[in-house]
């Protein structure tokens, strides 16, 4: 099984990683419920969608069988995308895909989001749609910024849960030293509030980059 790696971030949220290997029919079988998930699978998806699509659903239940004695809830996408898992309100999840990588974030309490990226010259090419003239310069030439900067903003949409953020001008983040880990500073510039955000990023493998946050209080809203 390609789980490659869980990580505690603290005695209530739990980080993981999969390697996706399987086809699709694979991972239903792994699935509780696989009849139900096979109607809410998303339709006009390309395999390869579909199957990443799966694949967060599988690491999700692998990680809520290590928080959780409860029955394994079914996880369905509220009005804004987010996942929630039906009969079990209080448990929060965040999933993310990209190439052969899936990540997920799953807690018994607090807000939360992630976002994994494949190192790629395209954030860089279509930096001016959603970095500031001061985030574009901070970056520079280095392309692993420019997705990092990417990923970072959509984990803050994914934590703050509402469609029609605009990244370039609602979603901002401080200039920072790019490394293999560390903490960058988000912030959330609503229509009537503010709010700062802690946002950790590593490489977990070569040629990715991965953002999450975890917070215990609501953001504001």
């Amino acid at each position: 099984m390609p789980l490659h790696s869980v990580t505690q971030l603290s005695d209530c949220a739990l980080l993981g990683l999969w390697h996706l290997q399987e086809l699709a029919p694979e991972l239903i079988e792994q699935l509780p419920y696989p009849e139900r998930y096979a109607e809410l699978q998303p339709v006009g998806r390309d395999t390869t969608r579909a199957t990443q699509w799966l694949a967060g659903r599988v690491l999700a239940h692998a990680l809520l069988r290590q928080l959780t004695t409860s029955a394994p809830p079914l996880l369905r996408n509220d009005a804004n995308g987010r996942p929630f898992c039906e009969h079990l309100p209080e448990l929060a999840v965040s999933l993310s895909h990209s190439g052969k990588w899936v990540a997920a974030i799953v807690a018994t309490k607090g807000s939360l989001g992630i976002d994994i990226e494949l190192v790629r010259p395209k954030a860089q090419k279509l930096a001016s749609r959603f970095l500031s003239e001061a985030e574009q310069a901070d970056a520079g030439d280095e392309t692993t910024k420019y997705s990092l900067y990417w990923s970072a903003k959509e984990t803050l949409y994914k934590l703050h849960s509402r469609r029609g953020l605009v990244f370039k001008e609602q979603i901002k983040l401080d200039p920072f030293r790019l490394r293999e880990a560390g903490v960058l500073t988000g912030h959330l510039l609503l229509e009537n509030s503010r709010s700062q955000h802690q946002i950790h990023y590593t490489c977990p493998v070569a040629g990715y980059v991965l953002t999450y946050c975890h917070e215990m209080l609501n953001v504001a809203s």
